[in-house]
């Protein structure tokens, strides 16, 4: 069994490694297992290319769910827009030479398998594996699939160009590139996605019934979008927009978390700021009750990353969250390499709405975080409960996170669809104490 230290922090800037001990006088450690759970990737295609087979598999590691009274060995997941390449891997890897010319483009991405689009999927849990149950394909109102092809573009978001193998731009057409996931007691679902960014209320079957998007966020898609949001979400940094949703036990609140922090008033304070905006929303009507600043950990605490390669600011995220009571959620806050998962009480945290007017200056990401105090703004209190630096058989690039009881979490990370030779990794990890409360 191994042991970690939970550890409470005011601004969420963890104390190096070497405070363990301080960390400890909190009271709260406590011991955990971890276990890889049996599960093999279905393979959706294989696609030859000039230096290979592009080998495409299932994608489902962008969020984890769980309903209200669903069976304890039920299990939802969402994977995100689809199979894509970057410009450097199509050319480096693949030896598409004649996509050389796209390379210069921000954020244009390779589609090889553009019909391939946002997928819920069902799975059951044993002791020792998870079992593909059933994929749901996320649907417009007329029954065909949607894209994971951006949005046509409106308001301030920046969209990211698409290409298909032969290097022909894919026009934009509502699709989207989901990263999170909520399950309801009824089987209906809400999901999270980067590219409006946006949230989306889908049936049982799939079908997307609403997309609420930003204030001035426009195109022609289906179903129609409903501009709801707060306008300041459109300065998401670029492919950092919705990266998690989670809701309420009896479904009348959304949490929703945006990656990182927003590049407003511009992208430099996007690159530099310490801290992400968490959203509770009404979920009949998409207004926004509250505003938390989530607090990140310095990027040189990410040991397996800092070890890799020189982090900064700009690469922490946070990848999930899970209700877990009343304005209680579970953050999982990572880079690459090293994952970790905080308890947040939002309680007590909430900013001015005046914070949520994009017009209001200065905007938070420009701000001092010692000048917050000044205009009654205070970040979240973070306490630790768990670290893949201190569990090192757990894979990279966590994205999935579901919490089945008060002592135990699933993990699991996003293997980007196989493009890489990355297999999906599921994690069972089993704590001696509950580490909810």
């Amino acid at each position: 069994m191994a042991s970690i230290p939970p550890c409470t922090t005011r601004r969420g800037w963890s104390r190096p490694r070497q405070s363990r001990a301080a960390c400890a006088n909190d009271g709260m450690t406590g011991g955990y297992k971890v276990e890889r759970l049996a599960w093999r990737d279905h393979v959706l295609a294989e696609i030859p290319l000039p230096r290979g087979v592009l080998r495409v598999t299932l994608g489902l590691g962008s969020g984890l769910a769980r309903a209200p009274g669903d069976p304890p060995d039920r299990l939802w997941a969402i994977g995100d827009r689809g199979p894509n390449l970057k410009i450097k891997a199509a050319v480096e890897d693949y030896g598409l030479d004649h996509l050389k010319r796209l390379q210069d483009i921000d954020g244009a991405k390779v589609m090889p398998l553009p019909d391939v689009g946002p997928t819920i999927a069902e799975l059951r849990i044993t002791q020792t594996a998870i079992e593909f149950v059933r994929a749901i394909p996320l649907l417009r109102s007329d029954g065909r699939p949607l894209s994971g092809l951006p949005l046509p573009g409106g308001g301030e978001a920046e969209m990211e160009p698409t290409f298909d193998l032969q290097g022909t731009l894919r026009r934009a057409d509502g699709g989207a590139d989901t990263e999170g996931l909520a399950v309801l007691a009824d089987g209906s679902f809400w999901a999270a996605e980067e590219y409006g960014p946006s949230l989306m209320k889908v049936a049982p079957d799939g079908t997307v019934t609403a997309r609420w998007v930003p204030e001035g966020v426009t195109g022609d898609c289906d179903p129609p979008l409903s501009p709801v949001l707060p306008a300041i979400a459109t300065r998401r940094r670029l492919n950092r927009g919705f990266e998690s949703v989670a809701v309420s036990a009896d479904g009348a609140w959304l949490y929703a978390a945006l990656q990182s922090p927003l590049a407003h008033p511009d992208k430099g304070a996007g690159e530099s700021a310490r801290h992400a905006r968490i959203w509770k929303l009404d979920a009949a009507t998409g207004v926004v009750v509250g505003q938390y600043l989530y607090p990140f950990d310095r990027p040189g605490s990410f040991e397996r990353d800092r070890k890799a390669s020189d982090v900064k600011r700009r690469d922490l995220k946070i990848c999930e969250l899970n209700w877990i009571g009343h304005d209680r959620l579970l953050v999982l806050e990572r880079i690459s390499r090293t994952a970790k998962i905080y308890r947040v009480e939002l309680t007590g945290h909430q900013t001015p709405p005046v914070h949520l007017d994009i017009e209001t200056q200065p905007a938070l990401e420009a701000m001092d975080p010692d000048d917050f105090a000044g205009v009654g703004v205070w970040p979240l209190a973070k306490t630790l409960i768990f670290s893949t630096d201190e569990a090192l058989d757990i894979a990279p690039d966590l994205e999935g996170m579901a919490v089945m009881s008060d002592r135990e979490l699933i993990l699991v990370n996003d293997n980007d669809f196989g493009i890489g030779g990355v297999e999906t990794a599921f994690f069972r990890v089993t704590f001696d104490a509950p580490v909810l409360a």
